[in-house]
């Protein structure tokens, strides 16, 4: 395991990218919000050896009827040979309504328990799931994810996929770059 908290977006990535082709894997799954760090992503994979997929949030994730993932960053990734999916959240959209409402949600629990680990973790196992569930990735093999906390990659985990609903067939196989200084593991 590498510690991220130094690295840029582009070191994690390179990591990220030398593991794989190391590792076999053929599947890598990046959250990006505006796209950048898909697009970043999109220059540094070679995706005749992986399948990329870019996740980003949903229309209306911030403010209604808005989406966040930049159309020039789309094409980028898409010309490269990636692939892009906007959708909800597994553990966020609906989870959070249902806390705003009655100030709980099962949902909410998961994500906030998978935090503890930090902010990249959640969102590397969420998108996993989300890809799954989009038929963009595969179930029940190793892909590798990578997320990040706020804005760029600071989390690379190799994960055994599954769709949402089999959440619990999931694993996070190993964890290779992460945050390790409590001030960049903060809880929101």
């Amino acid at each position: 395991m590498f510690a991220t908290d130094d690295l840029s977006t582009e070191s994690v990535l390179e990591r990220a990218h030398e593991y794989a082709n190391e590792s076999d894997i053929e599947t890598v799954v990046v959250a990006s919000t505006t796209g950048d760090t898909g697009a970043k992503a999109a220059s540094v994979f070679e995706t005749a050896a992986q399948d990329l997929i870019v996740v980003g949030h949903s229309t209306g994730y911030r403010e209604p009827n808005e989406q966040e993932f930049e159309t020039q960053y789309r094409e980028s990734i898409e010309a490269a040979g990636g692939e892009v999916f906007i959708g909800p959240m597994v553990f966020s959209n609906v989870g959070s309504a249902i806390q705003e409402k009655d100030g709980f949600s099962n949902h909410e629990l998961v994500a906030d328990l998978l935090r503890l680990f930090g902010q990249g973790t959640k969102v590397a196992l969420e998108i996993v799931l989300m890809a799954c569930d989009a038929g963009l990735a595969p179930a029940e093999e190793r892909v590798l994810a990578v997320a990040g906390t706020g804005s760029g990659a600071d989390t690379v985990l190799t994960v055994l996929s599954a769709n949402s609903r089999d959440l619990f067939d999931a694993r996070i196989l190993s964890v290779l770059g992460k945050p390790t200084d409590p001030e960049n593991l903060f809880y929101w």
